[in-house]
């Protein structure tokens, strides 16, 4: 495995590590929030002008900064504009990948920002297509959060007026 991918992973786990950090019934200690969280960030930042030319690859790396910057509770002020920038890189992407567990683990993410109903369209028309056969640990995982996502749109609220 390459640097590039191997550190989108280190990512991800930090931040699935922060998301659900208490989860288990474990005490949550301020310390160990604090080094996460800043770890997390610090990761992010360091990830985030790196690009690739495999669209696996590029996939890998966006849904590490978005999970990342989602995970985090620090800012140094430019934080939304880095999801921003991270969005804009997933669309392409999105068009290129074939239907996979990844790439509706990317539409849930994606969705959960930006709240586009074609996105949880097709998701949803992928897991569909995985039909009535057993899923797997990773597969009830991601259609856990797509749902979890679905049904608690926050930050997200519609105003009107």
């Amino acid at each position: 495995m390459d640097d590039l991918t191997s550190r989108a992973l280190e990512l991800q786990h930090a931040a699935h590590e922060l998301m659900y950090l208490g989860m288990d019934g474990e005490p949550v200690y301020s310390d160990t929030f604090c080094r996460l969280n800043k770890e997390v960030l610090v990761k992010s930042d360091s990830l985030f002008s790196a690009q690739s030319s495999d669209v696996e690859e590029e996939a890998n790396l966006c849904l590490a900064l978005l999970r990342g910057y989602n995970a985090t509770i620090y800012d140094d002020g430019d934080k939304e504009q880095k999801k921003q920038a991270v969005l804009d890189r997933i669309y392409p992407i999105l068009e290129q990948l074939s239907a996979s567990l990844f790439k509706v683990h990317l539409l849930t993410y994606t969705y959960g920002e930006v709240y586009e109903e074609s996105l949880l369209q097709e998701a949803h028309f992928i897991v569909d297509g995985w039909g009535k056969r057993e899923m797997t640990a990773e597969q009830m995982e991601v259609v856990k959060e797509l749902k979890n996502i679905e049904e608690n749109p926050y930050p997200f609220e519609e105003v009107v007026e």
